[in-house]
């Protein structure tokens, strides 16, 4: 049996809401551990390339799927297609963690569309 050990530096990018590290990417496909701290939530956004797989790891994830509203906890999950308005909240007192795994032709930062955003990031 063959043992290999890999070392990987992985960048955590801060955000106003709490940070995001991409786990992997390859072709048409990056997978994200992200975080969100207390009382924080995402641009309410959607996306015109790509479609995404959330899986939550930690906390209670309040979720905004077009006009729906749940919660996920730990070991639930959700899709989101293509074009489809979601949101990503954190309405307890501890983290929310969830990886992210998106799928499509284009996985730029540049393809969110802001609809909502707490923190003026919306260009108009």
């Amino acid at each position: 049996m063959k043992t290999t050990s890999r070392t990987e530096t992985v960048e955590t990018t801060e955000r106003p809401w709490g940070w995001y590290e991409t786990v992997s990417e390859v072709a048409g496909n990056k997978v994200k551990r992200i975080r969100v701290h207390p009382g924080q939530q995402l641009s309410l956004q959607k996306h015109h390339h790509r479609a995404e797989h959330w899986l939550v790891v930690q906390g209670v994830a309040r979720v905004t799927l077009d006009e729906r509203e749940f919660d996920l906890s730990p070991g639930q999950a959700c899709d989101i297609a293509v074009g489809q308005v979601h949101r990503l909240a954190n309405r307890g007192s501890g983290p929310v963690e969830i990886i992210e795994v998106q799928m499509g032709p284009y996985l730029g930062e540049d393809d969110i569309v802001r609809l909502e955003d707490d923190y003026g990031r919306i260009a108009g």
